[in-house]
């Protein structure tokens, strides 16, 4: 079901660093990756740095949000 919503370039930017933040990317990268995302910009527009960083970050993100999910399992085992 599409959103009935907008959701600015801005706010979005704030949202997906706000995750990367929360999963342990690092705050500076988590802000460029997060602009670089909320763009919406394919890689070939991007530089190789800057699919670097977005690479890492989403990476660390990931690994993270798993790491998390299965505490939070074992958590609600007990």
């Amino acid at each position: 079901m599409p959103s009935s919503y907008f959701t600015s370039i801005e706010e979005r930017e704030k949202i997906f660093c706000t995750e990367l933040v929360k999963y342990g990317v690092e705050y500076e990268k988590a802000v460029i990756a997060a602009k670089i995302i909320a763009s919406g910009q394919g890689d070939e527009h991007l530089s190789p740095s800057e699919i670097k960083i977005v690479k890492d970050a989403c990476k660390k993100w990931s690994e993270q949000n798993q790491r998390f999910k299965r505490l939070k399992a074992v958590v609600n085992q007990i």
